[in-house]
């Protein structure tokens, strides 16, 4: 039987953000659930900057993190004196190799079954997706033949409605 969580998921989803089309956590809110302060979350990653790539971890922007703040309804930066750094799903996973107490594994297991679970709602999303697109297709092709089947049978309908009256041929009656 799974250990149960050290803190719930939906905290931890709640800390995950969409930047630079990558969903990245920030430093602050990682070192807050490894239980380490983030200075000293810092100072790891800067001791093995060589394993943090700019694909794995960067630093964001003064209008990043300005929105960054406004989404997350914070008004002042919190005491910090730099920008903080972000790390993606592969910078989080590198984490676990240079933060080696109990909880950061813990805690970080948890946070790849939760970007593993992310990706997976999007794949099922995207999935959808594409099911509806080819029924709106369908639907629209759908729609299409009925319009010209109901053309056709106007233009029945109208052509009945003009054609005269045949002259009989053949024997009459009339004529004796």
């Amino acid at each position: 039987m799974p250990e149960k969580p050290i803190v719930p998921d939906e905290i931890i989803m709640n800390k995950i953000f969409y930047i630079r089309d990558q969903k990245v956590m920030l430093d602050s809110d990682l070192a807050e659930l490894y239980g380490v302060e983030t200075r000293r979350l810092n100072e790891q990653v800067a001791r093995n900057i060589d394993r943090f790539p700019e694909d794995f971890m960067f630093r964001l922007t003064e209008k990043e993190f300005e929105s960054l703040l406004s989404q997350i309804a914070t008004s002042k930066r919190g005491g910090r004196r730099t920008l903080p750094y972000v790390f993606t799903e592969h910078g989080v996973l590198m984490l676990s190799s240079v933060l080696n107490s109990k909880q950061a594994i813990q805690v970080n297991i948890q946070v790849m079954r939760i970007f593993i679970r992310i990706r997976q709602m999007f794949i099922d999303n995207t999935q959808l997706h594409l099911e509806i697109e080819k029924i709106k297709t369908k639907l629209d092709n759908h729609s299409k033949n009925m319009e010209v089947v109901f053309r056709c049978l106007d233009e029945l309908l109208e052509k009945k409605e003009e054609t005269k009256p045949r002259k009989r041929i053949g024997f009459k009656s009339d004529d004796l």
